[in-house]
């Protein structure tokens, strides 16, 4: 059928995020503990006794963003691409990619998800991007997508730490007190 992708298209984005995001899952705690001294001197505006990346956090974050994801994939898969909700996901993406590449030169050294962004992430949205194109997909306009990806971001980081915080204080709630 023309103007229409097949699925594996679509997939395609949950394969390529979950291979960048297990890059960022293996690193993003450790790499944003060594680096905070060095971030905080280099921009002493941003509030980073309020940015928690702890392992929990990072774990949880990136699940949340992965049943976002699995949900746009599926839309873009049961829709031959044409969904809205799936060309956003993937214009966001592609537009991550590209993030990572400008945070690595910004503090001129690795960050995570640096390694995968030019080799799995701009890749995968460029080639499916063509896919659509040469298909016939009607192309919906990307400004949405794009803008709001650091909003579903910041709200996924909120919900994490929400949660985080929500799972330490009901731990420290249900531990027996220890007996002499």
């Amino acid at each position: 059928m023309a103007g229409r992708v097949p699925s594996g298209v679509a997939w395609g984005l949950l394969a390529a995020w979950a291979v960048h995001d297990a890059e960022e899952l293996a690193t993003m705690a450790r790499w944003t503990r060594e680096a905070r001294p060095w971030l905080e001197e280099r921009f002493p505006g941003v509030p980073w006794e309020r940015v928690e990346v702890s392992q929990a956090h990072v774990n949880t974050a990136i699940g949340l963003v992965g049943g976002v994801v699995a949900g746009a994939a599926a839309l873009g898969a049961r829709t031959g691409g044409r969904s809205g909700v799936f060309q956003a996901a993937l214009a966001g993406f592609g537009v991550h990619g590209m993030v990572h590449l400008a945070q690595a030169a910004l503090v001129r050294g690795y960050t995570p998800g640096v390694v995968t962004a030019p080799v799995v992430v701009i890749p995968y949205a460029v080639w499916a991007w063509r896919r659509l194109r040469d298909a016939g997909v009607p192309i919906r306009p990307a400004g949405a997508g794009v803008a709001a990806f650091p909003l579903v971001l910041a709200g996924v980081h909120a919900l994490a730490h929400a949660l985080v915080t929500h799972r330490r204080r009901r731990r420290a709630a249900v531990t027996p007190h220890e007996h002499p």
